[in-house]
């Protein structure tokens, strides 16, 4: 194995839920479901912009759009890395892999995130909101291993969502399921089998 792809949300940053509040937590519940709502997804896809996806969190949580906008701002703003795997990541850097993003994020996620020291360890990006295309469609993974010249075989892809990683299992991409609850027990895994 020579390069490691990995997902951005769930598996190298997440909002710490000790400093959020339940009604927050809630708010965002649907970010956990097997299948997004379509207008989350067009968010990622770059395809909708910020002021119809509040306009969609209004519709959805009957609650007034400051208050939507407040929310959707504050779950940028309180994203960090998650330990376990930033450390996993300068390891693995050090150890001579090359590695990649292959992430749904819409362009307000991606701007924040790009501005944390750990964004600057990958060799390359696919960011749906830029591609126009998100997983699971084949054609995001096909964006990778040809923009990067990626051998499929000697590639491993880290995402917290079983649909994503069967997409990548399809086009010959070996796939590794992160647990996004008990992100420790991955990156171990991880470390076995790599490092």
């Amino acid at each position: 194995m020579k390069n490691i792809v990995f997902d951005l949300g769930g598996v190298l940053f997440a909002r710490d839920r000790n400093k959020c509040s339940q009604e927050f937590i809630d708010f965002f519940d649907f970010i956990r479901s097997e299948r997004l709502p379509r207008f989350w997804e067009e968010y990622d896809r770059g395809t909708s912009a910020w002021d119809e996806v509040v306009g969609a969190l209004c519709t959805m949580h009957d609650c007034p759009r400051p208050k939507c906008e407040e929310f959707l701002r504050r779950s940028i703003d309180i994203q960090e890395p998650v330990k376990p795997t930033e450390e996993l990541i300068r390891d693995l850097k050090a150890a001579g892999y090359k590695l990649y993003v292959l992430s749904n994020m819409s362009r307000e996620f991606i701007d924040f995130l790009r501005r944390f020291p750990v964004y600057g360890l990958f060799d390359g990006e696919v960011i749906s909101c830029e591609e126009h295309t998100v997983k699971p469609e084949p054609q995001i993974y096909r964006i990778l291993l040809e923009r990067y010249g990626l051998d499929p075989t000697q590639t491993l892809f880290v995402d917290d969502r079983p649909c994503n990683i069967a997409a990548a299992e399809e086009l010959g991409i070996r796939g590794q399921l992160f647990d996004a609850h008990h992100p420790e027990t991955t990156c171990r895994t991880l470390r076995g089998m790599l490092l």
